[in-house]
């Protein structure tokens, strides 16, 4: 009989329908997976067990393929016939390689054999789990590709947005590689997004991955998927992100901060279209579209043995600029507009006026963190002012008064250069949040791994402490 509902469990790991004949069968496998953290229910009837699974919503159905009145392919074939997108595994104590083609032919994603090794199975079940998550999540993002990631959302009417926007209608419909290089914050990961929707890839799934936030010697597992006992701690198979973009687009976000060992398993994707996960020997097919990112000059990189040149020429097939917002500043009020209407709508505020000030006062800011700066300062100030108008009142005195000089000042520069707005920036977020480097990534809209290369690259922090230790600090 069906399992009643005291016998289904609030489980993270998953819920799993069990129908098996075999009493023994069906307790054995509803102990071991609740211990794996499963929500089990189990059957002994599949003609009962039709309706629920229909019905319920699970990840996973287990099916014994001999069974009287009506047999695990039977019950396939109905399931499959209502609800196309239940994940099957269907057991068989006879390892009919007959019957398990032919489950295989009807849907199932995978099956076992009586008796069976329980770590296999656990291994069958979170694979085939895992890929009904994933499908899942697919279809989710490409409903919200179809919404949010067209070029309309890349928000400008500059002669050089209008010129990207072509540029990308252009190069979506081929497959070719792409490098979509831009200082942080222009909007490369929307760009990309963008690309995806508008592709032939566009079903496919589309994995991102910021190279720049994953330390080193975990970055090649994530790629590129181990084996089990590949190393300490890989207690089972791995599939990388490669392998999980099959079909569709893979962005890699700052390319340039990859080591040497990486880039050469990325020119062998590029090259042979192949992956070979940590501690394996045979490689892996994988049909993807690499779309790269970076705010490096990888010219300059590649000239100081940091990045291979056979990899950027790979990857500089089709360049992207993206340019810079003080680039395109007759975009600043359509972009005003829509983070001040975003952000009122997000946080259920009434709708707040713009007064014609705020426009003149953030168009003639120079923007070093560029539209994520922008989206961050029109967030905050949308919070913290009362009432239902925004004045140049409502924004940090470093934007207002002399358009942001003030921090370049701080430099002793006459005439700024990039880097050097970009450091007194970071100095001021800093002191803003008391030197509280997780609240200043979030202020300048990056992440912490690369706010601390910055604090080290500029010196920020030494001199910070020299400051505090100083008499007049």
């Amino acid at each position: 009989m069906a399992g009643e509902p005291g016998r289904t469990m609030s489980g993270s790991a998953g819920r799993i329908y069990i129908v098996d004949d075999e009493e023994s069968m069906c307790n054995f496998m509803a102990i071991m997976l609740r211990r794996e953290g499963y929500a089990v229910t189990v059957s002994q009837d599949a003609r009962e067990a039709v309706e629920p699974i229909c019905a319920g919503g699970y990840d996973l159905v287990i099916a014994d393929v001999m069974m009287p009145e009506m047999t695990g392919l039977e019950l396939l074939t109905e399931v499959k016939r209502r609800k196309p997108d239940q994940e099957f595994i269907v057991m068989t104590a006879f390892a009919s390689v007959e019957s398990a083609i032919d489950a295989m032919k009807k849907g199932a994603g995978d099956y076992i054999t009586k008796p069976f090794n329980v770590d296999e199975i656990k291994l069958v079940i979170e694979r085939v789990i895992s890929h009904h998550r994933i499908v899942d999540e697919n279809c989710q993002l490409k409903k919200q590709l179809a919404i949010t990631h067209d070029l309309d959302s890349f928000i400008g009417i500059s002669a050089s947005v209008s010129k990207l926007k072509e540029l990308v209608k252009q190069i979506a419909q081929v497959d070719s590689t792409i490098l979509i290089r831009g200082e942080s914050g222009t909007g490369k990961d929307l760009l990309c997004r963008a690309i995806h929707a508008l592709s032939q890839r566009r079903d496919g799934p589309f994995v991102s991955i910021n190279c720049a936030a994953i330390p080193e010697t975990l970055l090649e597992s994530e790629l590129f998927g181990h084996g089990k006992g590949a190393f300490t701690g890989a207690i089972r198979d791995k599939e990388g992100l490669f392998k999980v973009a099959d079909g569709g687009t893979f962005f890699l976000d700052e390319i340039g901060n990859t080591s040497l060992a990486i880039q050469v398993k990325l020119l062998r994707v590029l090259e042979e279209k192949k992956i070979t996960p940590v501690g394996e020997t045979k490689p892996i097919a994988v049909d993807v579209r690499l779309i790269c990112a970076t705010n490096a000059n990888l010219e300059d990189e590649v000239t100081a043995g940091r990045f291979r040149s056979d990899l950027f020429y790979r990857l500089n097939v089709i360049p992207v600029v993206i340019p810079p917002l003080r680039e395109r500043v007759e975009d600043i009020p359509l972009l005003i507009d829509f983070f001040v209407d975003k952000f009122c709508r997000r946080h259920n505020l009434p709708a707040k006026e713009i007064q014609p000030e705020v426009y003149n006062v953030l168009s003639a800011y120079g923007w070093p963190g560029n539209v994520r700066e922008l989206e961050n300062t029109i967030e905050r100030a949308v919070l913290l002012t009362k009432g239902h108008r925004l004045t140049q009142a409502s924004f940090p005195e470093t934007i207002v008064v002399g358009r942001g000089d003030s921090l370049v000042n701080a430099l002793d520069h006459k005439t700024p250069t990039l880097e050097s707005i970009e450091q007194a920036y970071i100095h001021w977020v800093l002191e803003q949040t008391g030197g509280n480097k997780s609240k200043a990534a979030r202020m300048l809209g990056i992440d912490a791994s690369t706010l601390y290369r910055k604090l080290d690259k500029y010196k920020i922090g030494q001199a910070r402490t020299e400051k505090a230790g100083h008499p007049n600090g």
